[in-house]
């Protein structure tokens, strides 16, 4: 293994998986690690984006597997897979989620059962399954990407909302338990963030309030005290020190990556 604590590549010689590493933030955390000198391994649902983030990766032995985080056997299989490739998982970064609004009149079972399975149990699937061989080596880092829904309300998405306080819950809980054995768990909770998962949040104000996308997405800027979006690669370079032999002090914390919104 080479040396993790060097200074240019402080992730050398460890393996991280990335859920929902196909586009968006997870794309940007996947790139952040390979530079800092991680070994990846992207995992999705969907074979064609999680390779053309793959080619995007510095260094080599990266590599993809396919799996739906809602299914613990699928995850299962997929763990080991990577485990056969590029050994123990070191790193895990819960990223992959979903965002789906309704006011809860219109909120169907089928619609919070779908948030939570995605959001918060896919959470505990692969965390649940990557554990144990951290406690093993006595060393691991665990970043869930929650939200700034996470920490705060916001109408007409209860159970996106629940899901995401569920995520924090369970980040807390966690470091707490594992918080002698090497191993950190935390959250970054990003705000409005300029990826593809936004443009449903833009389509549902287009088609509420009649105004332009252009309009829709100035209303969710303004949301943020800097007045714009957040950019995936500023939540990436903050799961990357999370992940980082540095932030060994950081335990149980909920990160906001959103411009003051939340404090």
């Amino acid at each position: 293994m080479s040396n993790a604590t060097d200074t240019r590549s402080p992730l050398a010689g460890r393996h991280a998986l990335v859920t929902g590493a196909g586009s968006g933030i997870g794309a940007a955390i996947a790139r952040e690690l390979a530079a800092r000198g991680a070994t990846l391994t992207l995992l999705g649902r969907r074979a064609e984006a999680l390779q053309t983030t793959l080619a995007t990766l510095a260094g080599d032995g990266h590599g993809v597997v396919v799996a739906d985080i809602t299914d613990y056997a699928a995850i299962d299989a997929a763990f080991a897979t990577a485990e056969r490739a590029r050994g123990p998982v070191a790193i895990l970064v819960n990223n992959a989620g979903a965002a789906r609004s309704a006011p809860l009149a219109r909120t169907t079972p089928e619609l919070w059962h779908d948030m939570l399975a995605v959001n918060l149990t896919g959470t505990y699937h692969c965390t649940h399954r990557a554990l144990p061989a951290m406690q093993r080596a006595r060393w691991g880092r665990i970043v869930n990407v929650a939200s700034t829904a996470g920490l705060i309300g916001y109408g007409y998405v209860t159970a996106y909302c629940a899901a995401k306080h569920g995520v924090i819950g369970f980040t807390r809980a966690l470091a707490l338990e594992v918080a002698r054995e090497g191993i950190t768990v935390n959250a970054v909770c990003p705000g409005y963030t300029n990826t593809p998962l936004l443009d449903g949040a833009v389509d549902n104000i287009v088609a509420a309030t009649g105004r332009s996308a252009e309009e829709a997405v100035a209303t969710l800027a303004r949301g943020n005290p800097q007045g714009r979006l957040v950019e995936p690669e500023e939540v990436a370079h903050t799961v990357s020190w999370l992940c980082s032999p540095a932030s060994a002090a950081i335990n149980g914390q909920a990160v906001a990556v959103a411009g003051g919104e939340v404090m």
